[in-house]
């Protein structure tokens, strides 16, 4: 039985103000809203905008029209604004559109270009000008906006369609994380100071709710639970489906069913985002088995696991999520290449999804943790290589303070020779030593998230501007001043 995550793949509603000003030509006005609303809905995106019977020709450019396209926003709950400087635009008309809404929901501005070269005879838009004004408007009473990479364009295209998708992954980021619900199963290990994290804190920003469960509780569950119940079976099929269970002990997948089973349903109770999970090593030595399969199979069905209890490498986790509508890791920087300085093994033991396999995904021993538990209660791990592709690789963390930071970096998985155990992939990162040192000197922790794709410029956007984090990625030398070009995904 699937988990109904839905949440991040949902159609996204967003509103259209189409920035009008008085004396410019209605009807080039109403042309580019037109074209803004069937860009955004060839985007996949719900377009919620006035018509004409609310506003002169569905447009925004004046006070009574600002609150009206305020209301319908705040009625309808709208995820995002997009600001369409159709002509030069009223700018306080748009600040009081966007403010009254009440909404803190992210704002995308651009400018719709000129019909033709000017002349003198040429009807004209000033959309250029006008889109400085609409900015500071939105600056004095505070909204954070989004400029479009190419601020002055068509609505119709291929950049404007790239910025939407771009925006839409930066709205299910900023929407997403404010008010999540992650579940933490278990303290942290005691060794992993790096796991530490301030839960009041982390409401206060973010209104993010840490639901516990002591991991007895789990534990006990899946004790009590019927071996042979049907739910319980069917899972069995389930993961032996998924991964490779020949050489496993029957005993030791049941367990993970069981398991399984008992976390769906703690997810469902409280309606939770992402798991942090304590995955070793009582589990094993109570339990006798390792969680990683079950994490990994949850992950794939939009339920970011993390390992350790770490409640912000689940935050990371989820982030990505949002931003890539797929499934997510969480690994360790484990080691640099010997031969490569450029190339880093993102490793963990055997709890990625197995949509990341190149190699036939298959159930194994936590080799470490067998080492003082014993082999047959350390069976749990799915093992595989990791395909290649463009990743995006993501860190939140906070300072003694409790400020909150973020490591966002593109980077991409490449074939290499060189192998280990666990799930692991070779990430190429240019100028991987600069990030190294920096990851080091800006103080963040071993474990970090990756997501397949490049979604590294919606992460951080959604931290950097809207979430209020400072941001750090390779080859920067300003923090939160520029936003990073991927250079893997073309």
């Amino acid at each position: 039985m699937q988990l109904e995550r839905s949440k991040s793949m949902q159609k996204i509603a967003m509103g259209l103000i189409a920035a009008n000003r008085g004396f410019f030509s209605d009807e080039l006005a109403a042309k580019m809203r037109a074209a803004t609303i069937a860009a955004m809905e060839k985007a996949g995106i719900e377009a919620v905008a006035p018509d004409e019977t609310m506003t002169n020709a569905g447009t925004v450019g004046t006070y009574a029209e600002a609150k009206a396209c305020a209301k319908l926003f705040r009625d309808r709950g709208v995820q995002g604004i997009i600001v369409a400087a159709v002509n030069f635009g009223d700018e306080q008309s748009v600040a009081v559109a966007v403010k009254e809404t009440g909404l803190n929901v992210p704002v995308l501005i651009f400018a719709c270009q000129e019909e033709e070269a000017l002349t003198m005879s040429t009807p004209r838009r000033d959309s250029f000008c006008g889109l400085l004004s609409i900015g500071e408007a939105l600056r004095q009473i505070d909204a954070k906006y989004t400029v479009a990479r190419v601020p002055v364009c068509f609505p119709g295209d291929a950049s404007f369609a790239e910025e939407l998708q771009r925006f839409s992954a930066v709205c299910r980021v900023v929407n997403g994380v404010r008010g999540a619900r992650y579940g933490q199963i278990g303290a942290r290990p005691n060794d992993f100071w790096t796991c530490r994290f301030d839960e009041k804190s982390l409401q206060a920003k973010l209104g993010v709710t840490t639901v516990t469960l002591d991991l007895s509780e789990a534990i006990g569950a899946v004790e009590r639970m019927d071996p042979n119940a049907p739910e319980v079976q069917e899972t069995v099929k389930a993961i032996s489906s998924y991964t490779d269970v020949a050489s496993a002990p029957g005993e030791a997948v049941n367990k993970q069913a069981r398991l399984e089973v008992f976390l769906r349903g703690f997810v469902r109770d409280f309606d939770l985002d992402a798991l942090a999970i304590q995955c070793w090593t009582s589990i094993q030595a109570n339990l006798g088995i390792c969680s990683c399969t079950v994490m990994g199979r949850l992950g794939d069905e939009g339920i970011p696991c993390a390992c350790e209890s770490d409640i912000l490498g689940a935050l990371s986790m989820h982030s990505l999520r949002l931003a890539s509508q797929d499934s997510t890791g969480l690994a360790d920087w484990n080691n640099v290449h010997n031969d490569d300085p450029d190339l880093v093994n993102i490793w963990h033991c055997g709890v990625f999804p197995a949509s990341f396999a190149k190699t036939a995904p298959r159930m194994a021993v936590q080799e470490i943790i067998a080492n003082d538990t014993g082999r047959d209660n350390a069976w749990g791990v799915t093992e595989f290589v990791a395909k290649e592709g463009p990743i995006t690789i993501a860190r939140v963390t906070q300072d003694t303070r409790g400020a909150f930071k973020a490591v966002v970096v593109p980077a991409r998985f490449e074939d290499n020779e060189a192998k280990t155990f666990g799930a692991y992939g070779w990430a190429r990162i240019p100028n991987l030593t600069d990030l190294y040192r920096d990851v080091l000197c800006r103080h963040f922790p071993h474990h970090t998230a990756f997501a397949a794709g490049d979604v590294a410029d919606a992460v951080w956007e959604a931290f950097g501007n809207y979430l209020d984090f400072e941001v750090f990625t390779s080859g920067q030398s300003v923090p939160g001043m520029w936003t990073p070009v991927a250079p893997f995904s073309r």
